[in-house]
């Protein structure tokens, strides 16, 4: 019989990391589940006025709940704005 409780993670320092790292939902800010089989994570890639992509983007996760109701476009289309909008603020 082999016991399982003494297996960490660990990287390439020797530190012990988690085997999991939870997601938030950007859309409804609730955590996404790990038997979500549903949720995406979406990168957008930030371009220039040339369209070409400067190597910087931004991270979007939907929790399957959202997908699933269709209201997976106008969230992700909402986030985006809303981003949009504090950069404006910030310049």
């Amino acid at each position: 019989l082999v016991s399982l409780n003494h297996l960490t993670m660990q990287n390439a320092e020797g530190t012990t990391v988690d085997l999991y790292i939870p997601r938030k939902c950007s859309a409804t800010n609730r955590l996404i589940q790990a038997k979500d089989h549903g949720s995406v994570q979406i990168n957008i890639a930030h371009v220039d006025a040339n369209g070409t992509y400067t190597g910087a983007y931004t991270t979007v996760a939907l929790c399957g709940f959202i997908r699933q109701s269709g209201a997976g476009d106008a969230a992700l289309t909402r986030i985006w704005d809303e981003k949009q909008r504090n950069e404006l603020k910030g310049q």
